[in-house]
């Protein structure tokens, strides 16, 4: 899933979308009125967020809303925290080292 979930969100117009969605669950024409390309494009986007994991839909009378999963973020938040420790050693290391000089 964290594979899926970090090319989805490599697509700039995907983030976007997953902006737009953050605020307020949206429909494909919402979604769609906000850039320059189909709403066919649009969908195929949003099918892809959520196969993904990062977003969700549901059906409101006639229209489908689609709403961001914020629990399919985790993954991605978990491949970024790999990379704290080591960067918070290094800056441990520098100050340290800059102490030293004074």
């Amino acid at each position: 899933m964290r594979e899926s979930a970090l090319k989805a969100v490599a697509d700039p117009t995907r983030r976007r979308i997953l902006q737009l969605v953050q605020r307020e669950p949206s429909s494909v024409g919402d979604i769609a009125r906000h850039f320059d390309t189909t709403q066919q494009a649009i969908s195929q986007h949003l099918t892809l967020l959520r196969n993904a994991g990062l977003l969700e839909f549901r059906k409101v009378g006639t229209r489908h809303l689609y709403a961001v999963r914020t629990d399919g973020f985790e993954p991605i938040a978990a491949f970024l925290e790999e990379f704290w420790p080591e960067r918070l050693q290094q800056l441990k290391a520098a100050a340290e080292a800059g102490k030293k000089g004074s």
